[in-house]
């Protein structure tokens, strides 16, 4: 299936950006970890709908891989933490709920400002989809910078990724199979190693929200 209809590709990048609005308000890990499947999964057909536009088996290769580790490993990695140390997604942000919309509303608005006008010459056609994406890579930013658990940091990267990867896509840019499978392994090590790594610091403060470290001092 060839996804290059404008309509159909503005409302996957809009599921996109949806659940990146809603992992900033969401209250319950595993809702937050169904939005972040969800947008994997989009990303998954992205690259599956770029690989039957190329006729490239390497990049089917890719879809599928994308779909192993984004839609199945790293939501098993992130249950088996918030399992193993009855985790709360809920951790405190920086800004309380008001400001935090009004800032997704300003990034948002930012994003479809004449500022990135200059898009449109990577695609005439899905430009509306191409803002979005802008906006959800924005967005996805705040969810590192705004929360305090380190768990809900780890979601917001991966967000992110996701974010540049169906702007790639949206502006035609050329998938390399090659490069695009490294970076999906490089992030199944980046899972297994962050989620070692928040165990590692759970033991330690009986807690992932990274405001409690800031104290810390080399010894």
């Amino acid at each position: 299936m060839i996804i290059d209809n404008p309509q159909i590709l503005f409302f996957l990048e809009t599921l996109i950006f949806i659940s990146i609005i809603f992992i900033h308000l969401s209250k319950k890990n595993s809702f937050v970890i169904f939005l972040y499947m969800m947008q994997s999964l989009v990303v998954a057909l992205f690259l599956l709908s770029a690989s039957l536009k190329e006729s490239s088996w390497a990049l089917a290769l890719v879809a599928a891989a994308v779909f192993m580790v984004k839609v199945i490993i790293a939501p098993h990695f992130f249950r088996d933490l918030i399992k193993r140390h009855q985790l709360k997604f809920s951790v405190s942000t920086y800004l309380n709920g008001p400001m935090t919309l009004v800032v997704l509303a300003a990034l948002t608005a930012f994003s479809y400002s004449s500022f990135f006008n200059p898009l449109v010459i990577l695609s005439k056609d899905n430009f509306n989809a191409l803002l979005l994406a802008v906006a959800a890579m924005l967005i996805s930013v705040f969810v590192i910078i705004n929360r305090k658990g380190a768990l809900s940091q780890m979601i917001g990267i991966l967000s992110l990724e996701n974010a540049i990867v169906s702007f790639a896509f949206l502006a035609g840019l050329e998938q390399n199979a090659g490069l695009q499978l490294g970076i999906v392994f490089d992030i199944l090590v980046w899972i297994i190693i962050a989620t070692v790594f928040a165990s590692m610091i759970y033991k330690q403060f009986g807690s992932l929200d990274v405001s409690v470290m800031k104290n810390l001092k080399e010894e």
